[in-house]
């Protein structure tokens, strides 16, 4: 990615610009830090330049002075002063001029300034999009062509921008291709109509420099690449997922979740924005920002380090429909838009139960000002059935501990599909990471009679295309400390011999990865990959404590290595990719995702080759979905749910958890059906007085 110095900085503060009020390292910009950073940025410029901001975020601490910071005060020692920074992507407005400043809030001057190369372009934001919708649905050329159709009076038109993506082919210029649909024309006072059941042949493609329409796609209905001109349209009946159109069941019965005493965790507010999180031995840091929504810091287990930084870092949704502008489609939603600005209030809903505490976020709008974003992190527990469990068959004794987990949640909505993800932690001192996803496919239209192997027909005109779901998280581990290790394990028959006469033995075996690269899960010999630290051992076994990783095998992408889906999505190739710590590598597909190239993701800082043997690495972690697309996914998709584990291997000395209180019936206030016990007969023996041994009957 090319840069260019456009401007000198200024060393001074400005003249009417709140002071810097200190705040926690780690904790999120606050609103006048927000301001301040803006305002600065604006300072470089002529008043009558209108600046339009992308993403005005907390610019992390280099990782060297951070480490020495929370280590002195996780011991209660005196602190350095770690000066605060913002990170500013901004355009001005109406050009192609994206732009990169950092700003020292402590010092009140911007550290550096520059203008951004070709094919590097920035997210979309709210403001942006809604003002496309706007562009695309007025123009008198697409307002022809919409006429054609001859739909009712009253219908409304709808437009769903989507970042153009890349082919090569004339897509230099920032743009965004709208597809239009439209609500359902019978009933057209219905503003929740869902408009996905009726999308329209029409695709408008806007130019962001010159914010017009500058060609109109005709999408493709049939078996092949042809278009046909629009025509008089048939109305096809609704497909509503709103519970208000549907015979909704009358045998459910309520389910309440209460805790009379309270949730069990603490969450400790840090200055304005810094919250610290404390459960059953889990410490742990909660930021948010504008491209990865909530991110996790200094993770610990009764005070013993186990993770440096955990968030989303990526994700990529290509399509399967080969044909143009379908063959576009490869959605990164973090990137191209950001899952802190699509985040959900989740309180509108019933998104979390029990006894919920929200977080409210601050970002910022188009212009520089603050944004206040309420509820968009819920964290609350949750029962998550049998922890452990043993019955001594013989007394009919049973210990029996249920498992409580702690849910740090958020939900973003991209337009059609929503994501529910979450941090889930539990008293084993196990982490998940889970995605769920649901929402409403991305259709388009579908001529009556074709079938084609790209995608399922799910009502009337309606075409579902086949998609990827692929996910990767970044993991900055610190297990007992920074200095870490990553090896993978598999299991391997041992070969007939005199040793193994019967040919049932097995051992596991341990590899190290020594450098930096992309590796896969393999089933057949149950590889697990594990991050070990080399200098701490288990005090019962003298194994090195370790942290495994439990991803779930999946597709990878299927698009041609040489495609621009495939050069984009870098991290779409592998399970696990290994890097050697370097400040700001946090996005897998590249910082800037919009309309690229690749080359600046993951996959090229893996190809350096670096040594992680026994130094500060991070792991990105994939995990996906293939999503054939079904009928029983329409009008809305029940919940697709995957995750990824992160379980302690020799990291204790027994089982974690066995200090959770046992369930009894006073404590969980189950209504209780059957009363008797598991109880069968045994047989003992028994050591006598002289020693002899017999067997005894127990019924």
């Amino acid at each position: 990615m090319s840069t260019e110095q456009v401007s000198s900085v200024p060393s001074v503060g400005l003249v009417g610009v709140a002071k810097h009020v200190s705040s926690h390292p780690l904790s999120p910009l606050t609103s006048a830090e927000i301001s301040n950073a803006s305002k600065l940025v604006q300072s470089l410029y002529p008043r009558n330049v209108n600046l339009q901001y992308k993403s005005i975020t907390l610019q992390e601490p280099e990782k060297a002075h951070l480490v020495p910071f929370l280590n002195a005060e996780r011991n209660g020692l005196k602190k350095s002063t770690i000066e605060r920074r913002a990170f500013v992507a901004y355009y001005i407005r109406n050009t192609d001029k994206l732009h990169e400043a950092i700003i020292n809030l402590s010092g009140q001057k911007v550290e550096s300034n520059v203008r951004l190369g070709p094919n590097t372009h920035g997210p979309g934001d709210a403001e942006e999009i809604l003002l496309v919708e706007k562009i695309a649905l007025q123009d008198k050329g697409v307002q022809a062509e919409i006429a054609k159709l001859q739909l009712p009076e009253g219908t409304s038109v709808i437009s769903d921008p989507w970042i153009y993506g890349s082919d090569g082919i004339n897509d230099e210029q920032r743009m965004y291709q709208c597809f239009l649909y439209m609500r359902d024309p019978n009933n057209p006072s219905n503003l929740d109509s869902n408009h996905y059941a009726f999308p329209l042949t029409i695709s408008p493609v806007v130019d962001t420099v010159k914010w017009k329409v500058i060609r109109i796609d005709l999408l493709p209905s049939g078996s092949d690449h042809s278009v046909k001109e629009p025509r008089p349209l048939k109305i096809q009946p609704p497909n509503e997922y709103d519970p208000a159109y549907q015979q909704l069941r009358t045998d459910l019965k309520p389910l309440n979740v209460v805790q009379p005493k309270g949730a069990s965790f603490k969450i400790t507010q840090v200055g304005e924005t810094g919250r610290v999180v404390e459960w059953q031995k889990w410490f742990f840091r909660v930021g948010f920002n504008q491209r990865e929504g909530v991110v996790l810091h200094d993770v610990r287990y009764d005070n013993r380090s186990i993770f440096y930084r955990m968030s989303l870092s990526d994700m990529v949704i290509p399509y399967a429909d080969p044909r143009h502008p379908f063959h576009k489609k490869a959605a990164f939603d973090l990137g191209d838009a950001g899952a802190g600005v699509m985040a959900n209030n989740l309180k509108l809903g019933c998104d979390c139960l029990g006894s919920i505490h929200y977080l409210d976020a601050v970002l910022n709008t188009d212009k520089g000002e603050p944004w206040h974003m309420e509820n968009v992190v819920c964290v609350h527990e949750q029962d998550a059935g049998i922890g452990w469990k043993h019955t001594n068959y013989r007394t009919g004794k049973a210990a029996i501990v249920r498992s409580r987990e702690l849910v740090v949640q958020s939900i973003i909505t991209v337009a059609n599909y929503e994501y529910i993800m979450a941090f889930i932690f539990n008293q084993a001192g196990e982490i998940k990471y889970e995605v769920r996803a649901t929402g409403i496919v991305s259709t388009q239209p579908v001529d009556d009679g074709v079938e084609v192997p790209w995608g399922t027909i799910v009502h009337p005109g309606v075409l579902a295309a086949h998609h990827q779901h692929i996910f990767s998280l970044r993991v900055d581990p610190a297990i007992d400390g920074h200095s870490n290790r990553l090896i993978y394990e598999e299991a391997h028959p041992m070969p007939r011999s005199n040793f193994n006469p019967h040919g049932v033995g097995y051992t596991v075996e341990e590899t190290l990865i020594d450098r930096s690269g992309g590796f896969d899960i393999n089933t057949d010999h149950n590889r697990t990959f594990k991050i070990q630290n080399s200098s701490v051992r288990n005090p019962v076994n003298g194994k090195l404590v370790a942290y495994k990783i439990h991803a779930p095998p999946f597709q990878k992408m299927l698009a041609d290595p040489d495609s621009f889906h495939s050069k984009r999505a870098e991290f779409a190739d592998h399970n696990i990719y290994a890097t050697k710590y370097r400040d700001g590598e946090l996005y897998a597909g590249g910082k800037y995702t919009n309309q690229s190239r690749g080359g600046d993701g993951v996959r090229s800082w893996a190809n350096r080759k670096d040594g992680i043997t026994d130094t500060d690495l991070v792991l990105f972690v994939q995990f996906g979905l293939q999503h054939a697309t079904r009928i029983e996914d329409f009008p809305v998709m029940p919940c697709e749910i995957i995750h990824v584990a992160f379980k302690p291997v020799n990291f204790f000395d027994k089982n974690p958890a066995l200090d959770v209180p046992p369930s009894s019936q006073e404590f969980n206030r189950s209504t209780l059906l059957e009363a008797e016990g598991h109880h069968q007969p045994s047989v003992e023996t028994k050591v006598g007085e002289k020693g002899e041994v017999c067997c005894s009957s127990k019924l």
